[in-house]
Formats: C-alpha cells, sequence, structure tokens
C-alpha cells in the first residue's frame, strides 16, 4: 500500500507555471512507477504523466513538451512542473502508483484562465 497526498495546485493565467507535489509514503515497491492523472468538470478522469523506477517517461500529447515529471532519489516525492499552462488543463491533479492499487489521493486543483 502507499500513501499519497497532492499539493501544489493553485489558479494561474494562461501561460504561468505550477509546481504540484505528491508526497508518498508506505511500501518502497509502490512508490517507484508512479503516474501523474486529471479529471475536468464533467470528463473523466485521464492520464497526465509517468515515470518508471529507471527514470524514463512519458506524457500525454497535451502536455508533451509543457510538463516534466520527476522524483526524488528517495522515492518519497514525486513532482509535476507544468509550464505554458492553458485553460483546458484546468482540473483536479492526482498522483497515483502503477504498481500498487492504493486508493486515490484527495487531489490538488489547478485553475487556468485565459
Amino acid at each position: 500500500q502507499v500513501q499519497l497526498v497532492e499539493s501544489g495546485g493553485g489558479s494561474v493565467q494562461a501561460g504561468g507555471s505550477l509546481r504540484l507535489s505528491c508526497a508518498l509514503s508506505g511500501s518502497p515497491y509502490c512508490m517507484s512507477d508512479m503516474s501523474w492523472h486529471r479529471q475536468a468538470p464533467g470528463q473523466e478522469r485521464e492520464f497526465v504523466s509517468n515515470i518508471l523506477g529507471l527514470g524514463s517517461t512519458t506524457y500525454a500529447d497535451a502536455v508533451k513538451g509543457r510538463f516534466t515529471i520527476s522524483q526524488d532519489n528517495a522515492k518519497t516525492m514525486l513532482y509535476l512542473q507544468m509550464n505554458s499552462l492553458k485553460p483546458e488543463d484546468t482540473g483536479m491533479y492526482y498522483c497515483k502508483s502503477d504498481r500498487c492499487d492504493s486508493p486515490w489521493g484527495q487531489g490538488t486543483q489547478v485553475t487556468v484562465s485565459s
């Protein structure tokens, strides 16, 4: 099991930046292979990015070139650097373990105004 606490969301204007954080605790096995997801109002939750234990990363086409996922060496923190934000990036952002079936965290709200 892994416990997840997201933070760092906020309200920004289009073109701005935010850095999301996800504090991880629990099984070290579960804290490798992590991902970020988001859910816009009235929409289904969607994949944003993931990072594997050896550091390889994947991004959704909508965020490629603008967002960067990273994890600290101890794998206790997961980050999502979001640059050149667009109104369509608005939503609740969640981190998740891709190895373990743990409950979703409370998420952190990102609001981008035009």
